[in-house]
């Protein structure tokens, strides 16, 4: 089966295509350009790079998040559209769990974190990189350094969030922490494909309107609408 996946729920977009468990061709880009104007032009060349005509396509994979709420609505919007135009399925995988599958068998835990803002990031700890034990949440650093300290075992962070807070997790964790390469901390388009081939291969494919956005906070827009609503206005 080939799966498309595609990846825009933070600052990067990635697009990739895999077939059974093989990566056939990614593109990925952190240019800070709007992904309404990286997506369409990435698909269409990442097929043609893996030689593979949308209706050979099996389906589709898409991250659904926590991450960028404007990012998550673009790529959702996409790989919707796309996979009704194909008529073929579609399945959420997320972005944390994209990023944790890159570490995929290491010993130990492994713990991806994305910028929130706010103060905030949005993080799960997973064993071996596949098993989620905790999360996904947003809170504050602190609280998932205080968290993971209390774990007592060896912890492998990656994300953007790391880049930010480095030395807040490395002054309470000290020795327990370990950090991934740079180039291990953007989500891929292939880890979503990859993730996404083997939900879609055990039957766990949706029809597109069924895909939901992970955002376990409330996008600022509808926190100021309801704000304005308590205070009458």
């Amino acid at each position: 089966m080939y799966v498309l996946g595609i990846e825009a729920a933070t600052s990067v977009a990635s697009v990739a295509v895999v077939w059974e468990d093989t990566l056939l061709a990614e593109r990925m880009v952190n240019n800070q350009r709007t992904h309404s104007v990286n997506l369409i032009p990435m698909v269409k060349a990442v097929l043609e790079d893996a030689g593979v005509a949308p209706a050979r396509l099996g389906g589709i994979a898409a991250s659904i998040g926590p991450g960028s709420f404007t990012g998550l609505r673009i790529g959702l919007s996409t790989a919707k559209t796309l996979a009704q135009v194909w008529k073929i399925p579609v399945a959420g995988i997320g972005t944390l769990e994209t990023l944790a599958y890159l570490l995929a068998g290491k010993s130990g835990l492994v713990c991806p974190v994305i910028n929130a803002r706010k103060n905030e990031v949005y993080a799960a700890v997973y064993e071996d990189g596949l098993k989620c034990i905790t999360g996904p949440a947003a809170m504050e650093p602190v609280e998932l350094a205080r968290q993971l300290r209390q774990m007592k075992l060896p912890v492998t962070l990656l994300g953007d969030g790391v880049f930010i807070y480095q030395e807040l997790f490395q002054e309470w964790l000290a020795d327990q922490a370990f950090f991934a390469p740079g180039e291990l901390s953007l989500p891929r388009g292939a880890s979503v494909a990859g993730l996404g081939w083997r939900r879609l291969r055990a039957g766990e494919g949706v029809v597109p309107f069924l895909l939901r956005p992970l955002y376990i906070r409330m996008p600022e827009a509808e926190v100021k609408w309801l704000q304005k609503q308590r205070t009458g206005g």
